[in-house]
């Protein structure tokens, strides 16, 4: 059986839940405390902190974790990301305060002070720049470090920027884009029947995935308006068009198609002649 590190607390650990839950893979747990858990009783879940989790990849404790590719990378581990998850988005970007006159890193003069938990990322984002830092390793709280004098900028994440702007900060330059990631080690698993099982496991997430945020449209809609449909419901590959019994001038046409914009499509299909309308949700999505 694999085994999966997952983050063991926090907004990471209830949107994983979530998505394993909707890919069959629901967590069972013998306690809420519980270290260890079976997902659906295909793999073996090991709630860990999200930093460790690409440590436990990398040696071989887990063969695949979800955690922040922020994390990832701060690690510098030889992990491959097998799948954007598509939550828990932030950006790693340099702030300075407001009145420090900083707007680009063109505005940096000799060397200033660093501040941050991502040391590595640091260091290496200001290598790249051609600038010189002294970086000064913290563990929290990094938004305070300019106003005590510990440093002069920041390195830090952010996902709106408001807390930023709440201790007088302002952003200067995005360093890295996150958002969770399922990695495994970058190395290929011998095991054909344990790289099989990842492999399923990339598709059953990325399938829920898919669906998320598209709805299924069916309707009945007059034949000589299809070239219409068409366009409205362009769908993966083009909508479904089934013949009705004793249908005569209507078919049946079945499509997959955004859920943000679902009540103009159903407007714009009633325009057209559009009858017996139905919107399903999807669970899961394989193209």
């Amino acid at each position: 059986m694999l085994r999966i590190a997952l983050p063991n607390k926090g907004r990471l650990n209830q949107d994983c839940r979530e998505l394993l839950n909707d890919a069959g893979l629901e967590v069972r747990a013998s306690s809420e405390r519980a270290l260890t858990a079976s997902l659906g009783g295909e793999f073996e879940a090991i709630f860990v902190q999200a930093q460790d989790i690409p440590e436990f990849v990398a040696d071989g404790a887990a063969d695949a974790g979800i955690t922040g590719w922020d994390l990832v990378a701060e690690s510098e581990r030889a992990l491959e990301s097998r799948l954007d998850l598509e939550f828990g988005r932030c950006r790693l970007v340099v702030a300075s305060r407001e009145e420090g006159g900083i707007r680009s890193l063109s505005d940096l003069r000799g060397s200033p002070r660093v501040a941050t938990v991502f040391p590595n990322l640091t260091r290496k984002f200001f290598a790249t720049a051609g600038k010189t830092v002294q970086v000064v390793p913290v563990s929290g709280a990094v938004e305070v470090a300019p106003h005590l004098g510990i440093a002069d900028l920041i390195v830090d994440l952010t996902s709106t920027g408001s807390t930023l702007k709440v201790n007088g900060l302002h952003e200067v330059m995005t360093v890295l884009q996150s958002s969770a990631r399922l990695i495994t080690a970058a190395t290929p698993v011998d095991d054909l029947s344990r790289r099989g099982s990842l492999d399923e496991l990339v598709q059953a997430l990325e399938s829920v995935i898919a669906a998320r945020g598209k709805r299924y449209v069916m309707a009945n809609v007059p034949r000589v308006r299809l070239d219409q449909v068409k366009k409205l419901l362009p769908g993966i590959s083009g909508p479904t068009i089934i013949d009705l019994m004793n249908g005569g001038t209507m078919v049946a046409v079945h499509a997959v198609a955004p859920s943000a914009s679902i009540y103009k499509t159903l407007t714009a299909l009633k325009q057209l002649g559009g009858e017996g309308i139905l919107v399903t949700r999807i669970e899961r999505l394989m193209a």
